[in-house]
């Protein structure tokens, strides 16, 4: 529900009425006003206390911003990683060449001195912890149900085709699962490229919203996002695993003083190694999401080079309209009908909110800013692609060949749609 305050409401930087959309902080449409503040009834808990919440939250507004309006005037054209991703990677190499060092020195504490003797306990700590600590390359989602190109003929072409109009690779596995979402990613030391479909989006979307999202997540491939680069790995889940294995356990029960003692200076030093890994740990990921936040404007830059700015803009607002989304499919999944359903109904939701969509973008700005969130605000991302020059679509879906697509699809949206039926 839109509501408008006037009076006290009043926008104290231009006059205007104040506007709120679902129970939010009002704020000014106008100039925004308030739009960059903590609504702290709606925004999720990130450290647990409001007044650091608070302050992170105006930190990540300011950055966000600043990062808008830094890319907003200039091409948005990779040029491999920013300064941002420049350091993850440094960092990455230093903390990978550390759990090799672990791993020498425990090899060779293995073989130094006559055995036995104490240092081989020291030895296989350290393999341990070197093992524990190293690089994980990732693997394809086993949920993840894969086509080949024998099932799949028109849908492989249709990504090609996108790829080619991209300039960027074409992806060794593509697959459905039953998620509402897209995603394109790297896994293992070969680094195979995985396209992955959630099939409730995939049969809700449209023609040029189905090239947008291919064009988006295909985008990943070629816009030097640093998440995606085997050598970051370390730097974003490193530290973060080492706090883990250093938390302190559960105590002991019985003992004397001297143990009682013992263990609590153990548990000591424990707990503050382990806070001092994460909080470096936390500052590397919030630095490196900055250089990947950059990237998603250049995969919603390509979107809309291949599909047309009109069709990469609707994509984003049907992921600002995710239960809707959720709402169509299970229902026409209830009724029996497939994806030609759900677009026509997702279609009829967007109509219906065409009024509100303009306040639901302004809303994500506040709502989705985050020190530690892998996309800007869906609304800033729109803005920007308005913001630049319009673009016609370089792929052109027709209805025939979507059509084909779904028939290709039809088993799998059988499956999809008996699970969102259960859905509650």
């Amino acid at each position: 529900m839109i509501t408008t305050m006037a009076g006290t409401g009043a926008c104290p930087e231009c006059g205007a009425a104040t506007v709120s959309i679902h129970e939010a902080m009002p704020w000014c449409a106008g100039c925004e006003w308030n739009l960059d503040g903590y609504d702290r009834a709606r925004q999720a808990r990130e450290f647990g206390w409001s007044w650091i919440d608070r302050r992170t939250h105006r930190l990540a507004a300011r950055l966000t911003r600043h990062q808008y309006a830094a890319l907003v005037a200039r091409p948005l054209e990779s040029s491999g990683p920013g300064l941002a991703g420049v350091l993850t990677v440094g960092v990455s190499l230093l903390l990978l060449a550390g759990v090799l060092a672990l791993a020498a020195a425990g090899v060779w504490l293995l073989f130094a001195y006559p055995f036995p003797n104490f240092a081989v306990v020291f030895g296989v700590a350290l393999i341990a912890l070197a093992v524990a600590l190293r690089p994980r390359f990732g693997r394809i989602d086993p949920d993840l149900e894969v086509l080949t190109r024998d099932e799949a003929p028109e849908l492989h072409a249709l990504v090609e085709e996108v790829a080619g109009a991209l300039g960027a690779p074409v992806p060794h596995v593509i697959g459905v699962d039953s998620d509402i979402n897209a995603y394109a990613t790297s896994v293992g030391l070969r680094r195979r490229r995985v396209l992955a479909l959630g099939l409730p989006l995939w049969g809700a979307l449209d023609g040029q919203t189905r090239v947008a999202l291919l064009g988006h997540e295909l985008g990943h491939f070629v816009n030097g996002d640093v998440r995606r680069g085997p050598v970051t790995q370390p730097a974003l889940t490193m530290l973060g695993t080492a706090a883990d294995l250093f938390r302190p356990a559960g105590g002991v029960q019985g003992g004397g003083i001297l143990e009682l003692i013992g263990e609590w200076l153990g548990r000591m030093v424990s707990w503050t190694l382990s806070k001092l890994l994460f909080v470096g740990h936390l500052v590397l990921v919030a630095t490196a999401l900055r250089d990947s936040q950059r990237a998603e404007y250049l995969a919603d830059e390509m979107s809309a080079r291949v599909a047309g700015t009109a069709g990469a803009t609707r994509l984003l607002d049907v992921l600002l309209s995710e239960e809707s989304v959720a709402l169509v499919v299970r229902q026409g999944a209830r009724g029996g009908h497939g994806a030609a359903t759900w677009r026509a109904g997702l279609a009829r939701s967007l109509d219906g909110a065409a009024e509100r969509l303009p306040l639901v973008r302004q809303l994500s700005i506040r709502e989705d800013t985050s020190l530690f969130t892998t996309h800007p605000p869906a609304g800033l991302r729109h803005r920007m692609l308005t913001a630049r020059q319009w673009q016609d679509p370089r792929v052109v879906l027709t209805e025939d060949r979507a059509g084909r697509i779904d028939a290709e699809l039809a088993r799998h949206y059988e499956r999809t749609g008996r699970i969102a039926s259960w859905s509650a």
